[in-house]
């Protein structure tokens, strides 16, 4: 039992990092190039969105060409660039600017809470592998709790929902903020919103994934 448990805290400990990376890869990167391409390099808005969507691409074409399926947090990421470059002829406003990062952004968030709501949890596909780590018996374990446990499917969906209201909330903030704030206050204060919501999202959606690690621990045992 001992055993048991002591592989169940680590696997937990371990799930909370990797069900990170998916956002990392996925989110974090792609807004860290955009906003050293256009805040720290000086290029145009359209440039800096254009580069910042090179890691989703080639992560979208890579799931479909290699594992036949598709990289959903990567797509909703690359659908927000493209947006992005379209409507940057919308330019101008400073304020204008501000709400319309925010509102592009909250695609990412509004499209994780629109899948819970489906039935189909969008982070599950990033989380899944790193419990499973490829283990025919945990994979098998993942299915029967994925089919038969509402405690687990209850972890996987409001894992998701808090990184999706999370996100939502710091993009809400953003365009309030946008109008009735100073420009210059809401420079600095995006990015404080947008670490704020991220580590929230650690804080609270970390603890869903390493239940739901530890559910499959226990059930594989």
């Amino acid at each position: 039992m001992a055993v048991i448990t002591t592989s169940a805290t680590a696997e937990q400990g371990e799930s909370r990092a990797a069900a990170l990376k998916p956002l990392v890869i996925d989110v974090a990167v792609p807004i860290a190039v955009y906003y050293a391409a256009h805040g720290l390099a000086g290029l145009g808005l359209a440039a800096s969105l254009t580069l910042g969507s090179a890691v989703p691409a080639v992560r979208t074409a890579a799931g479909l060409l290699t594992d036949r399926r598709v990289n959903t947090l990567a797509l909703v990421m690359l659908v927000v660039n493209v947006a992005g470059v379209a409507l940057s002829a919308v330019a101008g406003d400073p304020r204008l600017m501000i709400a319309k990062d925010g509102a592009l952004s909250s695609v990412i968030g509004g499209s994780m809470i629109v899948s819970v709501l489906a039935g189909k949890p969008l982070m599950t596909a990033g989380l899944r592998p790193f419990v499973v780590k490829g283990r025919a018996a945990r994979e098998a374990a993942w299915q029967r709790l994925a089919a038969g446990s509402a405690e687990f499917r209850r972890h996987e969906r409001n894992f998701t929902l808090t990184w999706g209201t999370v996100l939502v909330a710091e993009c809400a903030a953003k365009v309030v903020g946008a109008y009735t704030l100073p420009v210059e206050t809401m420079v600095w204060l995006g990015t404080v919103l947008l670490v704020a919501a991220i580590t929230l999202g650690v804080l609270v959606g970390n603890v869903f994934a390493g239940r739901m690690a530890g559910l499959v621990v226990a059930e594989e045992a």
